[in-house]
């Protein structure tokens, strides 16, 4: 072999070490699909029919310091990807992400135990406005080591330069701030270790506001309480997100409180019912509240979940008089 060829030879060794070594994760890949019978009331049904995928991809790999990383990619309907997330979790320093699927405060919307949906996650479309955070946008988030917190505590600090535009790809920018919104952060924190089956939580928002129609941040806060024992699961929690608008015809406040109870009749069949009422008040002293109740069972076989739910809501989206009912009926396949 010639000089010429040994450098080749190198050369190409070198590359293919390099591709190996970029490429040491692993790909993989779970889901299932579902599909659904919806019957509502008080509006013209269309098709009834609907169907979901809910399609996961996790890739996963280590650094040479120890630090590992995640990527997990959702595909949650027919559509679009519903979620995606980078996480870094370092030896020492905790978890860092870059989130599109949720967190921050959103992880407390609804804590409350179902047996198979929240309150306003069937078919009936009741408008429910709960605490979100930054988590409508791309944002980064801190998950505190445990060696810096106490025994079963958990903490989230999530930050986004700007809370508006929804998910974004990458070499893009997203909204201008045309609709005044500017940056802001959450904090989320849970204990689970007081006592045997209580989790305790709470979280904060602040987002800035960038425009004449507001006279401070929009802030938000969330708090609460589920304790399992036995079959049973209970569960109270109260949110509250503030605009502090100076015109009378904007939304000043929306406060909420949720309470629920499931039980596991036995492995394969759970019952729940859930309440979520939420209060829409004006500058004005205009006040509407929004009452959503939903019956839910879910029985399993094996890969299959069978899952139904009975819904109403009173005043839905926020509008008096307009009272709402619905069943849903689901078949979930999981592979």
């Amino acid at each position: 072999m010639n000089k010429l060829a040994k450098i080749g030879a190198s050369a190409l060794c070198g590359s293919l070490a390099a591709v190996a070594s970029a490429s040491a994760g692993e790909l993989s890949v779970t889901g299932g699909s579902t599909a659904t019978w919806s019957s509502n009331s008080g509006t013209k049904n269309g098709n009834p029919i609907g169907l979901a995928s809910a399609i996961s991809f996790t890739g996963s790999g280590e650094l040479d310091n120890g630090t590992t990383f995640a990527m997990t990619l959702a595909h949650g309907d027919q559509q679009v990807y519903s979620g995606g997330e980078i996480v870094m979790t370092t030896p020492s320093f905790g978890t860092i992400a870059i989130d599109q699927s949720g967190g921050g405060i959103d992880r407390f919307d609804d804590m409350m135990p179902t047996a198979w949906e929240e309150v306003d996650g069937t078919s009936l479309g009741t408008g429910l406005v709960s605490v979100k955070g930054v988590s409508g946008s791309n944002h980064i988030e801190w998950g505190l080591p445990s060696t810096m917190l106490p025994e079963g505590m958990s903490a989230h600090i999530a930050w986004s330069p700007r809370v508006s535009g929804g998910y974004i790809n990458d070499k893009s920018t997203g909204s201008t701030g045309t609709d005044g919104v500017g940056g802001g952060w959450d904090i989320a924190l849970s204990h689970n270790a007081m006592v045997d089956g209580l989790n305790v939580f709470a979280g904060y928002s602040a987002i800035d506001w960038e425009n004449g129609l507001y006279k401070s941040k929009k802030k938000a806060h969330v708090y609460g309480v589920t304790y399992a024992v036995g079959g049973v699961t209970v569960g109270y929690q109260q949110s509250k997100e503030m605009h502090n608008p100076i015109s009378t015809a904007l939304t000043e406040s929306y406060e909420n409180s949720a309470y629920g109870i499931s039980f596991a009749v036995n492995d394969d069949l759970s019952l729940s019912y859930a309440k979520h009422q939420s209060e829409k008040n004006t500058v004005g002293g205009t006040q509407v509240e929004l009452d959503n109740k939903s019956l839910q069972a879910a029985y399993t076989m094996g890969g299959a979940t069978i899952s139904a739910a009975m819904t109403d809501a009173d005043n839905a989206k926020y509008s008096s008089g307009s009272n709402t009912e619905a069943t849903t009926v689901a078949l979930s396949l999981a592979f």
